[in-house]
């Protein structure tokens, strides 16, 4: 047995070297160890430039340290959200129509690094409204790149990887990448650097990973198929009407996107309690990069079990942490080194499940000729739903961060609790199945 063999099972958990490769033709089952091995690699390496570039500590950090204006320094994340959500409709059909759709997500990840190069020039050379300006158009030619990716990838995992296998790939990847976000977060806490060059020595890390991530994926063994019409933007739209479960699916993940706008609002209370520091940040990073090695994996094993279970525990568990977070303020305990940093670490265990649960669901819900139709359908509705769910944010946040963070507790659960109702589309246990549309 060869080595990517070995490593195929013990990371997949398969008995055999190849397994039971459920949904794969006789072609793909042959390559799939070798593929799951590039798949691991390439996500690693672009979840871990993701960590490097986080655009709500380290984007905004270089943009505050360059003088550019706090407007345009808040306009940062919702560009590449919303950014790399809404396209996916319009990209989708040309993207569907591809014979192979490696290239399209290998390509997306080289435009990712040339945006994340192109930061490194704006930091080196800009300063003021110019850095400003320029960081936000960088950041949206990253969020579209960012689209094709996403609208791709589900496809192309479908297409390659078994379907009890494909939670491991995401949950092996996030492990990996935490541990390089672990590393950062200690450097910046610890590290006698300056931080400036911290920084953009990050950002051009996360460029040269993005180029590798690459270079890695354009040799994945991927099937030829003849490349189907495009379908019109409309007909997709269609789908939210015909197919009820995915408008169940895009109900449960448009509520649980609570657990993703929260943690600002936690660096907030204890900003106000004194606790705002850099070195205060980085504990917070480490404490989110934690989290994701310490839960991803799991998260992702149980997925390929049940992915719509991993998404209603996710979103009942990160209710109970924005509570405590609240009730810990309350205590007058966010001024201490650990009550901010805890309340993260939970609330993040529980936002890398929702990551890992509506990947899977969705992959393995959705007919293997319409992955991409789906895809693209439920990422720009929850991009619409992301602006939403930040408009309620920052109202709420009007009276208080305490008001934020109980409204996306109070979104977190009602997720919880349409996730439930979700149909059951793995072969593992089911709390509330349902009869698939």
């Amino acid at each position: 047995m060869s080595l990517s063999e070995r490593l195929f099972r013990t990371l997949s958990g398969s008995k055999d070297a190849q397994g039971t490769a459920e949904g794969l033709s006789d072609q793909a089952t042959r390559a799939e160890p070798t593929n799951f091995l590039r798949h691991v690699g390439a996500l690693s390496m672009t979840k871990s430039a993701d960590g490097l570039f986080d655009p709500k500590l380290v984007l905004s950090w270089l943009m505050s340290h360059l003088g550019a204006p706090a407007a345009l320094i808040g306009l940062l994340v919702p560009i590449r959200e919303a950014g790399a959500l809404l396209p996916q409709l319009f990209t989708a059909p040309r993207i569907h129509h591809m014979a192979q759709r490696k290239w399209a997500w290998a390509l997306a990840g080289l435009g990712q690094g040339i945006a994340a190069a192109a930061l490194v020039l704006i930091g080196l050379t800009l300063t003021g409204w110019a850095a400003g300006v320029a960081a936000c158009v960088a950041v949206a030619f990253l969020a579209v790149s960012r689209s094709v990716a996403s609208v791709s990838y589900k496809d192309i995992l479908g297409k390659t990887i078994a379907k009890t296998r494909r939670g491991a790939v995401t949950g092996t990847a996030s492990s990996v990448s935490s541990v390089v976000v672990v590393a950062f977060a200690l450097l910046l806490i610890f590290a006698p650097v300056d931080r400036y060059a911290l920084v953009i020595g990050a950002l051009a890390a996360a460029a040269v990973l993005w180029g590798l991530a690459f270079a890695i994926f354009s040799t994945l063994r991927e099937e030829k198929d003849p490349g189907e019409g495009r379908e019109k933007v409309l007909a997709q739209l269609k789908l939210l009407k015909h197919k009820p479960m995915l408008r169940r699916f895009i109900y449960a993940r448009g509520l649980l996107t609570g657990t993703a706008l929260a943690p600002p609002y936690l660096i907030v209370l204890g900003a106000q309690a004194g606790n705002g520091t850099f070195e205060a940040l980085g504990a917070s990073v480490l404490a989110s990069a934690l989290a994701s090695f310490l839960s991803s994996y799991v998260w992702g094993r149980l997925a390929d079990r049940s992915s719509k279970t991993v998404l209603a525990l996710s979103g009942l568990f990160g209710a109970a942490a924005l509570v405590l977070g609240v009730t810990l303020d309350l205590m007058g305990l966010s001024a201490t080194s650990w009550a901010i940093p805890l309340s993260l670490f939970l609330l993040m265990i529980c936002y890398h499940g929702v990551r890992q649960g509506r990947s899977t669901y969705l992959v393995d819900l959705a007919p293997e000729d319409q992955r991409t139709a789906y895809t693209a359908v439920a990422n720009t509705v929850i991009g619409v739903i992301l602006l939403g769910s930040g408009v309620i944010g920052a109202v709420a946040s009007a009276i208080g961060p305490h008001a934020a963070l109980l409204s996306f507790a109070g979104l977190a659960l009602a997720g919880a609790v349409v996730a439930f109702r979700l149909e059951e589309v793995e072969e593992g246990f089911s709390l509330f199945a349902m009869e698939k549309d």
